[in-house]
């Protein structure tokens, strides 16, 4: 697969537009709009699904989750028209932008919604294992964040053997960056699955 795109830009360059798209933090707007006030005050702090849900509105936390992973595979599928390595870099700047929103301090989600629409928006075979993967140990566990980090350390393995080995090879790399940011932001969630502490889905 080539790099640089036919406009001249080399495909890294659209990793910024992903970036600008995965900031929008849907879960802070969606809050703050049905009067419940900044969501980063509340639960875990963070901006996704899961701590929205702890708000009780189910409804609002089921859009936060569509959102955040329209945003990803938005992402993906506008950087596909230059190119498959250029939707491989924007899906990446989206995860990155959903974490590191520049307008909340760089204090955003943890990626799993918006990063498992990357990679379906990228390789299905791949973003549909995952996500099976995390159905399966999301019921089994009723821990959000053992599900994600499941379904994220099998990303890169499912990228090489689901998919031709050039696409494969760039698919695996991508989700193998995507899996690293997802461990680095559930840090204190491996620290209390690790404790026992973890609060299980709904709680």
């Amino acid at each position: 697969m080539r790099t640089r795109m036919l406009t001249g830009f080399p495909a890294p360059a659209f990793a910024l537009p992903g970036f600008l798209l995965g900031s929008v933090p849907f879960g802070l707007l969606l809050t703050k709009a049905a009067g419940l006030g900044d969501i980063r005050a509340i639960g875990s702090g963070n901006i996704g699904a899961t701590n929205v849900l702890r708000t009780g509105r189910k409804g609002l936390a089921a859009a936060t989750l569509v959102l955040d992973a329209a945003k990803g595979a938005a992402a993906v599928l506008i950087g596909l028209y230059w190119g498959p390595m250029a939707a491989l870099f924007a899906g990446f700047g989206a995860v990155l932008g959903h974490m590191f929103p520049p307008w909340l301090g760089f204090r955003g989600g943890k990626g799993v919604a918006t990063g498992l629409a990357v990679l379906a928006a990228a390789a299905w075979p791949v973003g549909i294992a995952c996500c099976l993967i995390w159905l399966a140990m999301a019921f089994a566990f009723r821990r959000s964040s053992a599900a994600a980090l499941a379904a994220f350390a099998a990303a890169p393995l499912l990228g090489w053997a689901l998919l031709p080995a050039g696409r494969g090879g760039a698919v695996a790399i991508m989700a193998l960056a995507v899996a690293i940011l997802v461990f680095l932001r559930h840090r204190q969630n491996i620290a209390r699955l690790l404790a026992g502490t973890e609060p299980r889905i709904g709680r």
